[in-house]
């Protein structure tokens, strides 16, 4: 199965902001009894005008079967916050759902049905499979039962469960989740150059990530002793090599792949996985300590 980094939300705050938002939303729809009512319809938007009820049918989701694959969707897809940081992928998550949203609008007036669509983030999902499609590498092959895998398609059959779980009404947030984050990809509107003022930044870091601030600071300790550690070791080893010609080993191409899908420099990632003595883990908090 693919790697998506260290385990934990270790510099994927926003998604832990999300996971946790959707859970709540989603247990209190529950227990209020009311899971099936939290999504758009044609009757809510364009006869009783309750646009507000796009809010909570944006993260709620209504269904145990949904709730469960789409967390472990929001959980491994915290890798592109990794890769582009908190700060764009806020900006992603914002661009992604409003996009989604109003694509939704306009798939229902134009069905003018009065079915409910799929409640819960399946534009932000979907659209982050674009990326994933796009920018993460297949990395391993392998046959069972004489048919084609990849180290992606756990991902994939996660996905498709959840684009169907709601049949049609499911599969129209789903589409246009992936329509969104194909605009994100073409850099439509200048999207991906965006980043939020530090000021807003900051106030939206205290308000939702405070909470999260004790177990950052020990991390970011855990992460500069790791880093420091594979430093001393590449001295001493330097002092050593000098008289007995001992030689790092050389990282494995798999480690290094697995480094680059996360996004991280090819040169960068072999010089950590070296630091790291080859531990893909301590390579790869070297490399997000010195972005």
């Amino acid at each position: 199965m693919m790697h998506a980094g260290p385990t934990g939300f270790r510099n994927a705050q926003v998604t832990r902001t999300l996971v946790i938002t959707s859970a709540v939303l989603s247990v209190t729809s529950a227990v209020s009894g009311r899971p099936r009512r939290l999504g758009l319809s044609f009757q809510d938007i364009f006869e009783n005008h309750d646009l507000l009820k796009a809010i909570p049918s944006v993260f709620a989701f209504s269904s145990i079967p949904e709730l469960v694959a789409g967390f472990y969707l929001l959980y491994y897809f915290r890798v592109f916050e990794r890769q582009i940081g908190s700060n764009k992928y806020s900006v992603f998550v914002l661009f992604c759902i409003v996009a989604s949203t109003f694509f939704e609008i306009l798939a229902l007036a134009l069905l003018k049905d009065s079915h409910v669509l799929a409640s819960g983030p399946y534009g932000l999902i979907f659209a982050a499979f674009v990326p994933f499609f796009v920018d993460i590498p297949v990395m391993s092959r392998f046959r069972v039962l004489g048919i084609n895998f990849t180290d992606k398609s756990i991902v994939y059959f996660v996905g498709f469960q959840l684009l169907l779980c709601g049949w049609k009404w499911s599969f129209i947030p789903g589409m246009c989740g992936v329509l969104a984050g194909f605009l994100y990809c073409v850099n439509a509107f200048g999207i991906r150059r965006l980043k939020f003022p530090k000021k807003v930044a900051s106030v939206v870091s205290r308000l939702f990530l405070s909470s999260s601030t004790s177990s950052t600071h020990n991390s970011t300790a855990n992460i500069r002793r790791n880093a420091r550690v594979p430093y001393a070791d590449r001295r001493v080893q330097h002092n050593y090599s000098s008289v007995g010609h001992i030689s790092m080993p050389e990282p494995p191409e798999s480690s290094i792949a697995t480094l680059v899908s996360m996004g991280f420099d090819g040169n960068a990632a072999r010089q950590a996985l070296m630091q790291a003595r080859n531990d893909l883990n301590v390579a790869t908090n070297i490399l997000l300590e010195a972005q």
